[in-house]
């Protein structure tokens, strides 16, 4: 992969979560920012329109936003940023509290939640940026430090290819031209189906 020189910049790992019709939904997000230092202040954060969680978000204008940790467990990361809210509540398996919104959220390997209030969008192609106001916030103890994007991808990992902002890492395997999950292998199996998404064989592309 050529460097490029927006692969300088680094991003905080944050699960956004929100509910809607019932359903909890919620996945990893790369892409919050404070926009404003006013008060209350905004933030903006960009959704894959296609995605559960962006569409739930739609239907209930707000959503709470928990900073992963440092040494936040791959198992979250996996749930969250790998799956996909059609399969099933991606929170069924985890402590699960509510914030003053009724937004789920779960402590686990977090640092710090913020719970918001959307205020405008704009539909940017596959992706829609919200801005949004800030309405609660909480530090989670203990505190530590965030991940970040460059320190995941130093894991070894590579970023969902839906994800806002996309790093590769360099395996010998096969990539979902779905849901982005990767398959790590020499030859994938003719019968192979994304263990994500169902997609047969067929979807998936050599990297």
């Amino acid at each position: 992969m050529i460097q490029k020189a927006q692969d300088k910049l680094d991003y905080t790992l944050a699960l956004l979560s929100t509910v809607a019709d019932g359903k909890r939904q919620g996945c990893i997000i790369n892409s919050l920012h404070q926009v404003t230092s006013s008060f209350p202040a905004k933030f903006t954060v960009t959704l894959n329109r296609e995605s559960e969680t962006a569409k739930a978000v739609e239907a209930s204008g707000m959503f709470g936003v928990t900073l992963l940790g440092a040494d936040c467990p791959e198992s979250i990361v996996n749930d969250f940023g790998y799956k996909s809210g059609r399969a099933g509540d991606k929170f069924a398996s985890y402590d699960v509290l509510t914030d003053k919104q009724g937004n789920p959220y779960i402590k686990d390997g977090m640092v710090g939640r913020l719970s918001f209030k959307v205020v405008d969008k704009l539909e940017i192609g596959n992706f829609m940026l919200y801005v949004a106001q800030l309405v609660e916030n909480e530090i989670i103890l203990p505190p530590g430090n965030v991940l970040t994007l460059n320190a995941f991808t130093n894991r070894g990992k590579a970023t969902p290819a839906s994800a806002t902002v996309y790093r590769t890492v360099e395996i010998n395997g096969y990539r979902c031209t779905v849901c982005g999950y990767v398959y790590e292998g020499e030859s994938l199996p003719e019968d192979y189906r994304c263990p994500i998404c169902n997609a047969p064989a067929e979807k998936f592309v050599k990297i």
